[in-house]
């Protein structure tokens, strides 16, 4: 292939030692990513598509209301005909255990995939500078020469189109962020009418602010500065972690082309720098692995595509791991990978209790609180008298009505715990009392059932409480 991989003398480390020169843009050169089509700009697209769920999510309608809405003011989370109270609150944090882990497991097996095709921050500047591009140039010399252009018009007027709307994205950002939270119909409603409430202003206004500054200004600078997730990926990777690699085994030593050039005795690098020209972060990946990189493939696609002009084949940058560029390994699967294992265990686990939460979901929830001053009360006749806050949270959609009885302890009764309508999402606390004549008992300490059945429905709750007598 090239003199490089057939010398024995030269060791293929010392080699990328020697093209491993970082550089770090820190803001001084304005990033023009050049665009190009490709497998992995295809799957770039498609993965920025699933942000739409933003902006179209709150509009689904299920039922007559919002299909997922997160309702924060009556503390419910309503999702199609789920709905989820505080006392769930353990299935979110395994769903956040989740995606916390399948994070860490995707960085282990292929890198900063989320970065490169879903991250808000990278989606978003994409989106812009995508629109910068059409309007002020799309390549470095062209946005230069309209940098240095005199202000006329024509270019107040490209200016004032490309912030507007940038600053239209940024909005309509916040206002789809904040339908989430309540309404959607409605806060357009509200909108229109200027009887938003002040708490959705603020918010509205940060997400307008913060995604013009950030997408259209900082870009880059996030992932490299304020992103913790950038800081955190090196202690994910290992060696067997496959990313976005140059070959430099088979680049090395690299030279511009010349018609007929036979590429035995050079390497397949014509160092043609598209593959610096379409990086989003400015990267040269030839250089090595870099904290700029996010994994997105655009290098592999521009590099493919000089490839094809070259006559050469495919992979002179690809994804590859550690071992299999520095030390010619075979990929290791990733049933034979402990840390994949690992993160896969903890994921099926974290994944089987949602599962079994959302289809274990109790429509009501149920409480017996007893009366701690006094524990009892000795009556006139000899009844022994227990005091107890019994609550029911509905958390159906529909009002129900629930009969109440009591079980395990012979000749009690219950006052004050009458049939009672409930209405959804409404927590109802009532005062219940249990008598029973002292003859009846035959310990201090009895265990005792409470329950709660719906009218018209199969659902029966229940709840083990006690009652306490004097000793006897």
């Amino acid at each position: 292939m090239s003199e490089v991989k057939n010398n024995p003398n030269i060791n293929i480390d010392d080699l990328y030692e020697d093209v491993s020169e970082w550089r770090i843009n820190t803001g001084d050169i304005k990033i023009v990513a050049k665009r190009l089509p490709g497998g992995f700009r295809t799957l770039k697209w498609l993965g920025m598509s699933v942000w739409s769920i933003l902006f179209l999510g709150p509009y689904i309608r299920f039922n007559g209301a919002q299909a997922v809405l997160f309702d924060l003011p009556q503390r419910q989370f309503n999702i199609f005909h789920v709905t989820i109270y505080p006392q769930d609150i353990w299935m979110l944090s395994l769903t956040l255990l989740f995606f916390a882990i399948l994070l860490a497991a995707v960085t282990s097996i292929a890198g900063r995939v989320f970065c490169g095709y879903f991250c808000f921050q990278t989606v978003w500047t994409d989106i812009y500078t995508w629109i910068e591009g059409k309007i002020e140039g799309n390549t470095p010399q062209k946005a230069l020469k309209f940098s240095k252009a005199p202000w006329t018009i024509n270019k107040l007027s490209l200016k004032a189109l490309k912030h507007g709307l940038w600053l239209l994205i940024g909005l309509f950002t916040g206002i789809s962020f904040v339908a989430w939270f309540t309404d959607a119909y409605q806060l357009w409603d509200d909108l229109f009418s200027f009887q938003v409430s002040l708490t959705a202003l603020i918010i509205i206004a940060s997400f307008t602010g913060g995604t013009y500054l950030f997408a259209g200004f900082m870009r880059e600078q996030v992932c490299f500065w304020l992103c913790p997730y950038a800081r955190l990926q090196g202690v994910m990777y290992d060696q067997d972690t496959v990313l976005p690699s140059y070959d430099a085994e088979r680049g090395e030593p690299r030279a511009r082309v010349k018609k007929g050039e036979d590429f035995s005795t050079r390497g397949s690098c014509v160092d043609c720098n598209v593959c610096v020209a379409v990086c989003p972060t400015g990267i040269d990946i030839r250089k090595g692995q870099q904290e700029g990189c996010i994994t997105c493939g655009l290098c592999i696609d521009a590099c493919d595509s000089i490839m094809d002009k070259t006559n050469q084949p495919h992979g002179l940058i690809r994804y590859a791991s550690y071992k299999e560029l520095h030390h010619n390994a075979p990929v290791v699967p990733l049933y034979k990978r402990f840390r994949v294992i690992i993160y896969g265990l903890i994921l099926l686990l974290a994944l089987s209790g949602i599962v079994y939460g959302f289809t274990h979901l109790s429509p009501t929830e149920f409480k017996v609180i007893h009366e701690r001053q006094p524990l009892f009360v000795l009556l006139s006749d000899g009844s022994i008298q227990n005091k107890y806050t019994v609550k029911l949270l509905n958390k159906t959609k529909n009002t129900i009505k629930v009969h109440f009885d009591i079980e395990g302890l012979e000749g009690a009764i219950l006052h004050g715990l009458d049939d009672m309508e409930i209405e959804p999402g409404k927590v109802v606390p009532v005062t219940a009392l249990v008598r029973v004549h002292r003859d009846q008992l035959d310990a201090d300490l009895i265990p005792i059932v409470f329950i709660g059945k719906v009218e018209n429905s199969t659902i029966a709750i229940r709840y083990e409480s006690m009652f306490m007598s004097p000793k006897q």
